[in-house]
């Protein structure tokens, strides 16, 4: 099992955890060998989650290029048809996905193409099934143009995530493989990706558990104009 260098600090911190409440336990007339005993088992149990939260596992991509495959590991929320306005200007489906504690939170393009960084945005920090939180919380937005469809994924914080990361360069267009890494929501949050309607057949359904890079949710649309 990989795990993301990310956790480095977590695991200082699940030390030093462990070793304050080690003293306080002896504040409170706990027996030495007590206070260590439980102060070691804290911190274990501490570094052991944090190990668990920021693991990296290798995942199997669907060959098929025309095939679509979820961005984030959890659960399928929402699939609503919206009007985006800021960057694809058009009418588009976006699929929804919440991470719980417990999913992995390395995310992963859903389509191949070039990757755009558009900006990391502060807003708020709703609960993440809040329909307002798509547009007001603070979150990333990254555009993926590929053949036959484009992509437009934020990564969204909630009152619980502290962080969302984007990996590749921030300051220019790079191309990018479907199920490649791209970033990581600290505990827990949303991923919305938006794709132009018509241009999507979708396969996943609400409800529908799904890991980032693996887990089909569309397939693209083969028009008539990119028949060979």
């Amino acid at each position: 099992m990989k795990f993301r260098p990310e956790v480095k600090p977590f695991l200082l911190a699940s030390a030093v955890f462990g070793a304050v409440m080690c003293l306080l336990f002896l504040l409170f007339d706990v027996s030495a060998g007590m206070s260590l005993f439980l102060g070691l088992l804290l911190a274990d149990l501490s570094a052991g989650y944090m190990l668990f939260f920021f693991r990296d596992p290798d995942r199997a991509t669907p060959s098929d290029p025309g095939l679509v495959v979820a961005a984030a590991s959890g659960k399928i929320a929402k699939i609503a048809e919206v009007y985006e306005k800021d960057y694809l200007k058009t009418d588009t489906v976006r699929i929804s996905i919440f991470l719980s504690l417990f999913d992995v939170h390395v995310n992963r393009f859903p389509i191949g193409g070039y990757s755009t960084f558009l900006g990391y945005f502060p807003g708020k920090r709703l609960f993440t099934f809040n329909e307002k939180s798509s547009e007001v919380n603070q979150h990333n937005t990254i555009l993926v143009r590929g053949e036959g469809t484009s992509c437009l994924i934020t990564q969204i914080v909630g009152p619980v995530c502290r962080r969302v990361v984007y990996w590749l360069r921030p300051d220019k267009t790079v191309p990018v493989r479907r199920g490649q890494r791209f970033g990581m929501m600290k505990f827990g949050s949303r991923l919305d990706m938006y794709f132009p309607k018509g241009d999507i057949e979708i396969l996943a359904n609400i409800g529908d558990q799904v890991s980032a890079g693996q887990t089909v949710i569309a397939r693209i649309i083969k028009k008539e104009n990119q028949s060979s």
